[in-house]
């Protein structure tokens, strides 16, 4: 038989006896410190206490507050059988000598004052006195108040020192590790399922679940378990989601926390907390640590430290590469690291042995973007003939956040319609909402701005409809929302490389709206600014990013590591310089002509479209057909997929 072992646990102190000890201090002060309206003595009436009076028994009467009598006897009396109860002891064994021995009520003061001159005229020796008697208990607690405000300040610090609240945030624990842990009792209910899209990063991390549930499929042919999975990506394309279905799927114990966890105004805090988390994962080994946003943490060293001080970070980091892959480093902790910031980590961390693999999680495409939806209209009542396709199509670019975003926006919007349920047109309400801001149609907006308005958002439409390269027009407003008074919505073509063409077809047509300007007013205005700077960053991006300029030739200025964001000095001369800003006007002034040529050749379609739009506000593609006809590059389209 196996014999359970008693284990004797010692009993932690409780602080409330303490309360007690004080509350129970006061209570004796009052009730054993010689209060004279104590209880020890016997009740009696007036008739009784004549009684004694005549007798000459009573020694002495205090009228206490004018309505209660304290009768004290002599000791003569106190002998006597008839007054035993007054001789009697109390709990601490001592005898009431002193008095007083009985109280009474003494109703009318005036009667009362009476009886007892009449009983002095007869010869009777007594004392009387009157008294006034205030809360003692309250002039107690009045007098030791500054005391008791001082040890409730001491308990109160105290608590919080003590890390009561589970904290790493207070002074005793600071220290600690602020991570949670979720393990196969926590309630997570997020697993892979509830993560659309990302198959190549949730294949990767399934991977590394498997590992660490059946570690003989991969040691049995030599393979070891990877030490960390970094997770790359834009934010909200779901690096938290997929560590959270991790959480969810492994049936490990799993350690959650961000890298600002780990930051803290006091020195050493930071490496104490990377050493509490990692032995707390080696404890409850095989585990997994995940660390949300570690380049708040993880930032290349020697960059941002300008004083050339200790740094804080600096130390976390250095704590962090330490455990990840140092001497007796427990190979059953994997890490799960999620940024948004690669470019920024340190290189000491991105190697082989401590981030293994590196996961990049992009922004969905269409197929993706239709699986995420799907996922986020489950809790949504949506109309019946909803097509998640033509949703999917409708948001190029979206990340699963977006996504999220736009679903629960759709039904803001079909709530404040009163609807019954979310149907195609709330969506794209939706879409508009998030791309271009709120509606202010009662901005006051005068007729000349109007119209100029008009006309440039009906060059942008022009020019893209032209264009062969351009991005196709879906919607033209001239309806003020956001920052904007007026907004063009296009389609643009999902691409994985982007040619030399494309660039420049969008850059004209971006153009478009104050080539517009030009050609009908022969003036230009302001509200081009954010079209001038968007072809900007593209002209600055083909000459000295992307190597697209034929005079500058096939060179980059970019440093995908960063490190020129750091450097005072740029990585080209002066002369380089001026040849680089000259050919970026040149690449604008160019499109910028090339706009105003092809507006000039069909300025009579552009007047009958600005002024369509004046007149509707809002005006769609088949608007465009109907007065351009259709694209022919379009048409050409068409004919090459029919005849293949």
């Amino acid at each position: 038989m196996n014999k359970k072992k008693n284990t004797m646990k010692t009993p932690k102190f409780n602080t409330y006896w303490i309360y007690a000890m004080i509350v129970l201090f006061f209570a004796s002060t009052y009730f054993i410190g010689g209060n004279e309206t104590s209880n020890s003595a016997n009740k009696i009436n007036i008739s009784s206490f004549e009684r004694f009076l005549n007798k000459g028994e009573v020694k002495g009467v205090t009228v206490v507050n004018k309505n209660i009598a304290q009768v004290t006897l002599n000791r003569d009396a106190l002998n006597s059988p008839d007054h035993k109860s007054a001789n009697s002891t109390n709990f601490l064994g001592q005898k009431n000598l002193n008095g007083p021995h009985y109280v009474f009520e003494i109703g009318n003061l005036e009667l009362f004052q009476n009886k007892l001159e009449e009983a002095e005229k007869k010869g009777i020796q007594f004392n009387y006195d009157f008294k006034t008697i205030e809360n003692k208990l309250l002039d107690y607690i009045l007098g030791f108040l500054p005391l008791i405000i001082l040890i409730g300040l001491w308990f109160f610090f105290m608590r919080r020192m003590s890390g009561g609240s589970g904290g790493g945030s207070q002074i005793f624990s600071i220290g600690k590790s602020k991570a949670k842990l979720f393990d196969e009792k926590s309630d997570i209910k997020t697993t892979f399922k509830d993560v659309a899209g990302l198959e190549g990063a949730k294949e990767e991390v399934q991977e590394i679940v498997d590992f660490l549930k059946n570690p003989l499929k991969y040691t049995k042919l030599g393979g070891k378990i990877p030490k960390g999975a970094l997770l790359i990506g834009l934010p909200g394309t779901g690096k938290t989601l997929l560590a959270k279905a991790v959480a969810g799927e492994a049936k490990v114990p799993f350690f959650s926390l961000s890298g600002s966890d780990f930051v803290e105004m006091f020195v050493g805090v930071g490496a104490s907390r990377v050493r509490d988390l990692f032995k707390q994962a080696k404890e409850k080994s095989p585990s997994i640590i995940f660390i949300d946003e570690i380049d708040a943490i993880g930032r290349a060293r020697g960059k941002s430290n300008m004083t050339g001080g200790n740094d804080e970070r600096e130390n976390t980091l250095n704590q962090l590469l330490t455990e990840m892959d140092g001497f007796g480093t427990n190979t059953n902790v994997i890490v799960i690291a999620a940024t948004n910031r690669a470019d920024v980590l340190d290189k000491a961390l991105m190697r082989a042995g401590r981030f293994d693999r590196q996961i990049y999680v992009d922004l969905p495409d269409v197929r993706e973007r239709k699986q995420i939806f799907n996922v986020h209209l489950k809790p949504i009542k949506i109309s019946k003939n909803l097509d998640t396709d033509f949703l999917a199509k409708q948001t190029p670019g979206f990340s699963g956040a977006d996504i999220a975003n736009v679903c629960n926006e759709a039904a803001l919007i079909a709530a404040r319609k009163l609807k019954k349920s979310v149907n195609k047109q709330d969506f794209l309400d939706a879409v508009d909402r998030i791309v271009g801001g709120l509606e202010k149609k009662n901005k006051i907006i005068t007729e000349i701005e109007k119209k100029t308005i008009a006309f440039h958002e009906a060059g942008h439409a022009t020019v893209s409809w032209m264009l062969e390269h351009a991005a196709p027009l879906v919607k033209v407003t001239i309806v003020p929302r956001g920052q904007s008074l007026g907004a063009a919505w296009y389609l643009p073509e999902e691409r994985q490389i982007v040619k030399t063409e494309q660039i420049l077809d969008e850059m004209c047509a971006a153009l478009g709206g104050r080539a517009a300007e030009k050609v009908m007013f022969n003036n230009i205005s302001t509200g081009a600014l954010s079209d001038l700077e968007k072809v900007t960053k593209q002209a600055r991006s083909m000459v000295t990013v992307y190597g697209l300029n034929d005079k500058i030739g096939n060179l980059t200025y970019y440093d995908s590591s960063g490190q020129n964001d750091y450097s005072f000095t740029k990585p080209y001369s002066d002369v380089t310089a001026e040849i680089i800003d000259k050919e970026i006007s040149n690449i604008i002034e160019t499109q910028y002509q090339r706009a105003i040529k092809l507006l000039k050749k069909h300025k009579s379609k552009l007047i009958e479209l600005a002024n369509f739009l004046l007149e509707k506000e809002v005006i769609f593609k088949e608007d465009l057909v109907r007065i351009y006809g259709e694209r022919p590059f379009d048409i050409k389209t068409v004919i090459k997929e029919s005849k293949s």
